[in-house]
């Protein structure tokens, strides 16, 4: 191929920038260049992607960023933050919640009403109750914003899975992050705008449904960083050479491959796939740049991994994926998932068995690393634009299922969010004397995303994207922003 021109995909012999940058810089590098000049307007060929850059929220914003810590398997919240001195007055007897309601469970027989295991006591200035098993975020209760009366349409892990972080119960809708990635694109040229930091465990129930783009553009599904392993991404460093495999001869072959690639766009114009195929490879190459720094945690100071729980094997994975995510943020990414818990039925938050044992291994996993999160936050000034989101998809019963297990509980749940444009230290919404389900000011999955979107300056009712001939929503036809709760 000769070096100094290339065909569009239209047929014409065109100058080619590129070969001067793939000389100058080799490889993946080229790419990054040439990508960089692109998106400048220097490149003969403009870019077909969509939401690539950042773009302004219909009003302002107080939030730029969203860190979502995700409690997979349905966090107990009678065990957690959620104290009921009516399951310790009932503990041993018949659940009757005295208005005839038909008491089940999802998974077993309705054993004897259970009291916590772990004793409670009041934190803050505002007085929250934080079980035992959280000592640590418990000191931070005056930052945080409870959602105390959360429902679920659903006791089913998959299910419920989808519905928090996609707003529908059934698959192949986007998810939350894919959602605002469509809506603002990216701040950084060289870091994705929506990352995953699965538990080093495993993918979480629906794996990769949870994070994907749905039927939006295929570039906006969440970008999976295994933090735990050697290459946090796959191939993110280029190979070494290989004999007649010079940087000369590679940069040729994908400048064919990019032709082709065009070509193939030109005939396939309404998949979106093969955008996000090129997007990606140019986004790799910009990573070689800023990827080995941003996940180089060795660059943080003694007191900063101590902060996370990086010294303790207890904590050291959630509390390194805590670190990167404050990392991630820090230098422009938009939205972190920090996953806890991976799918199946142990080494997550369902504690069918035995919560006496099972929910403080998993619950200090995560305390110190969230607290720490939050200190390191503050101290930077990151919480001024930074919302931290504390979710699970529902909670447990007040019954025992078992011995001392509790089974899935769609009817009441809780969750907290900290940082920017909420107010500190208040409680919205009440569960029942047991927590068996929401008594006042409920809120769904629903109202969250319609809240968290209200405060990233974008309307959830006008947030809308055409797919086989509905106008199509996160919050499909519910949800209202949560206005008590905002600052």
């Amino acid at each position: 191929m000769n070096s100094t021109s290339w065909i569009d995909p239209s047929g014409s012999r065109v100058p080619s920038r590129r070969s001067f940058l793939w000389r100058f810089g080799g490889g993946l590098g080229g790419v990054a260049f040439a990508s960089l000049f692109a998106r400048e307007g220097w490149a003969s060929v403009a870019s077909a992607a969509t939401g690539s850059s950042a773009k302004p929220p219909p009003h302002v914003p107080r939030v730029r960023r969203v860190i979502q810590l995700f409690m997979n398997g349905g966090a107990s919240p009678m065990d957690t933050f959620d104290w009921k001195p009516e399951l310790e007055r009932q503990h041993g007897k018949t659940f009757d919640p005295g208005d005839g309601s038909r008491v089940e469970a999802a998974t077993s027989e309705p054993g004897k009403v259970m009291k916590s295991p772990f004793p409670f006591r009041q934190h803050g200035q505002c007085g929250r109750w934080v079980s035992s098993v959280f000592p640590h975020q418990a000191r931070h209760v005056d930052e945080m914003t409870f959602l105390m009366a959360m429902q679920s349409r659903t006791n089913v892990h998959g299910p419920a899975s989808f519905l928090m972080n996609t707003g529908f119960l059934l698959p192949g809708f986007p998810s939350l992050g894919a959602w605002v990635s469509y809506a603002l694109g990216n701040e950084a040229d060289n870091l994705p705008t929506f990352v995953v930091l699965p538990d080093a465990r495993g993918l979480p129930y629906n794996q990769r449904g949870n994070f994907s783009a749905g039927f939006l553009p295929a570039t906006h599904a969440g970008t999976i960083i295994q933090a735990a392993a050697k290459e946090p991404i796959p191939y993110l460093a280029p190979p070494g050479p290989h004999g007649p495999a010079t940087a000369d001869s590679g940069a040729e072959g994908l400048e064919l491959l990019r032709t082709l690639n065009q070509r193939h766009r030109a005939q396939a114009s309404e998949d979106s796939r093969l955008d996000a195929r090129i997007q990606s490879y140019e986004l790799a190459a910009r990573m070689q740049l800023a990827a080995p720094e941003t996940f180089d945690l060795t660059r943080e100071s003694e007191s900063t991994r101590h902060l996370d729980g990086l010294g303790d094997p207890l904590t050291a994975d959630f509390g390194r994926r805590c670190l990167l995510a404050r990392r991630l943020v820090e230098r422009g990414v938009r939205f972190v998932q920090v996953w806890s818990g991976a799918g199946g039925p142990t080494n997550n938050w369902d504690n069918h068995t035995d919560i006496i044992t099972e929910l403080p291994k998993i619950a200090v996993s995560t305390d110190l690393p969230i607290a720490g999160l939050l200190t390191d936050l503050r101290a930077r000034g990151l919480l001024e634009d930074t919302l931290v989101v504390w979710s699970t998809e529902f909670g447990r019963m007040p019954f025992t299922q078992g011995a001392t297990g509790r089974d899935h509980n769609g009817g009441t749940f809780l969750g907290w969010l900290a940082g920017a444009g909420v107010r500190p230290g208040v409680a919205h919404g009440e569960s029942d004397p047991w927590a068996w389900k929401a008594m006042r000011d409920k809120t769904t999955t629903y109202d969250l995303h319609a809240t968290l979107l209200h405060l990233l300056g974008l309307d959830h009712e006008r947030l809308t994207f055409r797919h086989n001939g509905a106008d199509r929503r996160l919050t499909d036809v519910h949800g209202h922003v949560i206005r008590e709760i905002l600052a």
